[in-house]
């Protein structure tokens, strides 16, 4: 497995855990960070034994946003990394989930502060999981920024338009109670449990047929901004071909048999 000294990544089961690991400077993101976090989602895609992806913060912090000194090198860590960014300058945005999607499903476990770019990130997760004390929000209009992570584009197409509107032109914090409210978050637990929700949400998606969740994954996404008539072609595009693999014929004798599955991606 990977990781840099700011990126954790390890297994638990058939899922990986990728942790921002910077917890002196509230996970903000480095480049360290983000190099180990796009090798982290191109490692689930390629093993086919992962089946899903929790992604959290060290230290009772999700992430509070972009360390721009740090990207910068400027002296600090992560001046080893220069010539990854150098080669694909798009390396930043495929591991902020701006310019990347995983095939495996994404569950985000936030504890304390998920804010600026931690919450634009969360913007390209699946399923989230947030502690009771969390706090989210997009700051950047407040320090004369423009929150260019995606969620001009995202938000409003996740939540409401009146709250995506007031999240993003106020720049006021939202307690993990108010997000859950309006939809950006879809668990609020309590504190210092929320990675323990995420992989118990996890192994429940890892004992379904991975063939199945993947592909109902790319139907949701891909047909999201279809016309009905047209999702719904593109569904059964995407959906007879799981009918026919080893797996769904494994499901249906699972069920017959009374006894759990056993799912080889066939």
């Amino acid at each position: 497995m990977g990781g840099t000294e700011h990126l954790t990544v390890q297994r638990e089961g058939a899922t990986l855990v990728l942790t921002l690991n910077r917890p002196e400077a509230r996970n903000a993101l480095s480049l360290p960070m983000l190099v180990g976090l796009y090798d982290g989602w191109l490692e689930a895609d390629a093993d086919d034994s992962v089946r899903s992806i929790v992604f959290t913060g060290a230290g009772g912090t999700f992430c509070s946003g972009m360390d721009l000194k740090a990207l910068a090198g400027d002296g600090m860590a992560g001046e080893e990394y220069r010539d990854r960014l150098k080669a694909d300058p798009d390396l930043h945005w495929k591991a902020m989930l701006r310019h990347h999607r995983p095939r495996k499903p994404v569950i985000a476990a936030v504890e304390g502060y998920c804010v600026a770019g931690g919450t634009e990130m969360l913007q390209g997760t699946d399923i989230r999981v947030a502690a009771e004390s969390a706090t989210f929000g997009l700051f950047e209009v407040r320090r004369g920024l423009f929150p260019i992570g995606g969620s001009t584009v995202r938000l409003p197409r996740q939540i409401p338009r009146t709250h995506a509107l007031e999240m993003l032109l106020t720049g006021r914090p939202y307690s993990a109670r108010e997000a859950a409210a309006i939809g950006l978050v879809g668990h609020v637990v309590p504190d210092g449990t929320a990675l323990a929700k995420a992989l118990e949400i996890a192994e429940r998606i890892n004992s379904c047929g991975p063939l199945a969740v993947e592909a109902v994954k790319a139907s949701v996404y891909e047909t999201a901004e279809m016309t009905e008539s047209d999702g719904l072609a593109a569904e059964l595009t995407r959906g007879w071909p799981v009918f026919d693999t080893a797996d769904a014929k494994e499901g249906a004798r699972a069920f017959a048999e009374k006894r759990p599955p056993v799912y080889k991606r066939a």
